[in-house]
């Protein structure tokens, strides 16, 4: 989803529209974080790395108009039908300075090599007081470090800090072993957000068991940057 020579979703958009449309309890729990963060409104939301379209319900049932950017073809397929798509590298958006009321990113900071890259262009699009919604993996708890398979105990061990691209995962059949994922830790992705010239308003967790799975923030883009 970000700037690679092939997408790495394109080879596998098919088995991932089947994947995140049955991902039952998970999605339900992903939509009802980005609805609660978001809110109502009016206007375009740019879904970044928007995939399939399969978060485009939750902006359009808040009042909102999703429009939404991806690098994969393969994945951009699927969207037809939930929401109209451009293909493009998110950390260079084709869009114009202070152009849009509201943006959203669902599950996909760990797709791009350089998320702090796509906040610094969020910062961009969005008018003053713009919204910006991410939710994602938790960084503290979701990753090539953690085992989740002793559940409900999770072990995480010193890879926390590798923000290099890793395939890795306890879950060898799962989303991370086929396209990888680049670790943000959650000072970096505070600090991105922050040095963005974005205003943090509120953060969520969630998850089931006690371990939340899910983090995700609302900010503004500042009046003055």
């Amino acid at each position: 989803m970000g700037a690679t020579s092939r997408p790495a979703y394109d080879a596998h958009a098919d088995w991932y529209e089947g994947f995140i449309s049955g991902s039952g309890d998970y999605l339900r729990r992903v939509h009802t974080t980005v609805a609660d963060l978001l809110g109502v409104g009016e206007g375009p939301c740019l879904d970044i790395c928007c995939g399939t379209g399969a978060h485009a319900s939750v902006p359009l049932g808040l009042g909102w108009t999703p429009v939404g950017v991806d690098l994969s073809g393969g994945q951009l397929r699927h969207s037809v039908g939930r929401l109209p798509v451009v293909r493009a590298d998110v950390a260079a958006l084709p869009i114009a300075d202070a152009a849009l009321p509201a943006a959203l990113c669902v599950l996909a900071s760990t797709d791009v090599p350089d998320y702090p890259a796509v906040l610094r262009e969020v910062a961009r699009v969005l008018r003053p007081g713009g919204r910006f919604v991410h939710v994602g993996v938790h960084p503290c708890f979701v990753g090539t470090f953690a085992d989740w398979s002793d559940r409900p105990n999770v072990t995480i061990d010193a890879r926390y800090a590798d923000r290099s691209r890793s395939f890795a995962s306890w879950n060898t059949t799962g989303v991370r072993a086929r396209v990888g994922a680049w670790h943000v830790p959650l000072a970096d992705l505070l600090n991105a957000c922050v040095a963005a010239g974005l205003r943090l308003v509120r953060v969520a967790e969630a998850g089931p068991g006690g371990v939340p799975d899910l983090f995700g923030f609302l900010a503004v883009r500042d009046q003055e940057r």
